[in-house]
């Protein structure tokens, strides 16, 4: 048994939650395939390199997912929570969440809502609550206004005169040329 693998206590606890199908034979290493999860999970690492010691990580993989697949992960919370509340050890004061870990997208910081969806929703509210809008906290317009381009005109310069090789480019006409205005 390695250093973080679940102790006999704790097996006894979770064994019961995983499951197993009614016909066929047992799965031999179940305790250590669920081992090698939380292993993979406690570690951060990638499948391929759960240890050997937990069995193949594609056969690791396999039950994960199908335990992930079938809700048991939830299943397991839940009876562990209540087998703790059943010995009177749940305390919500142990509970935490990390602000470095909990991330929201940049985009959740507001919503834009057009002005047409606004006035629904304000009336919907009056109607539920039945008090007038100005007994109602002033709920925030976003308008997002989107940049107004203006079309840049384009010119064409028509260069006149000779590269320094003496030889006309485009656009250009050659030296003592009196262009197409002589004729």
């Amino acid at each position: 048994m390695a250093r973080f693998d679940v102790t006999d206590a704790e097996w006894a606890l979770i064994e019961p939650q995983l499951p197993v199908a009614a016909t066929g034979p047992l799965p031999r290493r179940m305790r250590d395939q669920f081992n090698g999860v939380l292993w993979r999970f406690r570690t951060g690492s990638g499948w391929r390199d759960v240890p050997e010691r937990y069995g193949p990580w594609s056969t690791v993989y396999s039950r994960f997912s199908t335990w992930a697949r079938a809700g048991v992960f939830q299943n397991l919370m839940d009876a562990l929570t209540a087998e703790a509340a059943a010995r009177g050890k749940v305390g919500l004061e142990l509970v935490s969440v990390d602000s470095t870990i909990v991330r929201a997208h940049h985009e959740s910081a507001g919503l834009a809502v057009d002005g047409e969806t606004l006035d629904a929703l304000e009336q919907a509210l009056t109607e539920e609550k039945g008090a007038p809008l100005t007994k109602q906290p002033p709920v925030l317009r976003v308008i997002q206004q989107r940049p107004v381009r203006t079309p840049v005109a384009r010119t064409r310069r028509v260069r006149t005169g000779r590269r320094h090789d003496g030889v006309a480019g485009p656009g250009r006409m050659p030296q003592g040329s009196a262009g197409p205005e002589a004729d």
